[in-house]
């Protein structure tokens, strides 16, 4: 049975958050004195001299509305990587507890274990990069105050079963993470549907792939208001610069441009799915429901890598990752990169 207040750091239950002057006063009045602010303006051309919304309000109305959930289920944070690092701090106590992860998969969540000296507990993905009966029975056995499922996988680029998912979600006693950082690529249905029926459930998302706002550093994390609650009470106080708000207010206004960049890189990935295979050193094409494609070459893939570089075409090489062995990971660009990224390997297949 999973207890949320059981598996919270004992510390932090009854920690009294720091209160800033943007809680104790929400909202604008003719006077602004409260916050040691500049009150005469800002250096630079826009106006950035007060504090922004400590709780993004604005942004969480808006896009409560876009994802069909509420307001209270969302918090927003400094990229995604700081949620993957509050939900470590939340729940495990350093030197004692353990999070798991199923590699191969994203880096960040053995990096956040380090940092907080959790132990890493590892159950690899099976040679297809899929879960199993067995690994399943793995996840459910262990006592890892958090399990992280990124689906769909990075750097494997595609969904996890949903079924084996969803036996997860029903006996692991701890948090069940979902990082659906690229399921705006995907054709599944997002596990924010499901809220409701999991209260252990944590579901991860970002403007920085398919809304293209890398550059403002915006994650988002959808639970229980409960999971939270707890998140807004350990974070920093002003995590979410008032630029960032205002920009993905704008962005979430602008649905109709997010929904043709989609489409436009999901036509880029069928394109170059569909010509990869033809080339001889291409030995697999990983099926993908992301923006990237992972792919097997032969005889050496860090050779190809090399290769593209010295011509300016930059990939990552994740020969070194668990169960990648050969493989580069490849980003859709523009059409006009996609089509230089594929003369390049036939440039190289010649050669060789």
């Amino acid at each position: 049975m999973f207890n949320l207040d059981s598996l919270v750091r004992p510390n932090l239950r009854d920690m009294k958050p720091y209160s800033s002057a943007r809680d104790e006063f929400q909202g604008e009045a003719q006077v602004m004195l409260d916050a040691n602010e500049n009150s005469l303006g800002s250096a630079g051309p826009d106006q950035f001299n007060r504090y922004p919304d400590p709780l993004q309000r604005a942004v969480k109305q808006e896009l409560a509305q876009f994802k069909a959930v509420r307001p209270e289920q969302i918090f927003l944070g400094n990229g995604s990587d700081e949620a993957i690092d509050l939900l470590v701090r939340l729940t495990c106590v350093p030197g004692h507890d353990s999070l798991l992860i199923l590699p191969p998969t994203y880096g960040m969540y053995e990096v956040a274990a380090n940092l907080n000296d959790v132990r890493v507990e590892r159950l690899q993905l099976t040679p297809d990069f899929q879960l199993s009966p067995e690994i399943v029975a793995g996840v459910l056995a262990s006592d890892a105050k958090i399990v992280w499922l990124c689906s769909p996988n990075n750097p494997t680029g595609n969904l996890l079963h949903a079924e084996y998912m969803e036996e997860i979600l029903r006996g692991f006693r701890g948090l069940v993470v979902v990082d659906e950082a690229y399921a705006d690529f995907a054709a599944a249905p997002s596990w924010t549907t499901r809220l409701a029926e999991f209260p252990n459930l944590v579901v991860l998302q970002t403007f920085s792939k398919a809304w293209g706002l890398a550059g403002l550093r915006l994650g988002m994390a959808f639970a229980s208001p409960e999971i939270i609650g707890y998140l807004n009470k350990i974070k920093p106080p002003y995590n979410v610069s008032e630029a960032t708000q205002r920009f993905a207010l704008q962005a979430l206004r602008d649905a109709d441009r997010f929904e043709a960049l989609r489409r436009q890189l999901l036509v880029g990935r069928d394109w170059l799915q569909e010509r990869l295979p033809a080339l001889p050193i291409v030995a697999e094409v990983f099926p993908s429901d992301a923006n990237f494609l992972l792919v097997r070459f032969r005889p050496d893939a860090t050779a190809v890598y090399d290769f593209l570089v010295a011509r300016g075409i930059i990939v990552r090489n994740r020969t070194t990752q668990p169960g990648c062995a050969g493989t580069l990971r490849l980003t859709m660009g523009t059409p006009a990169e996609n089509e230089l990224l594929l003369q390049a390997l036939r440039e190289f297949a010649v050669a060789g």
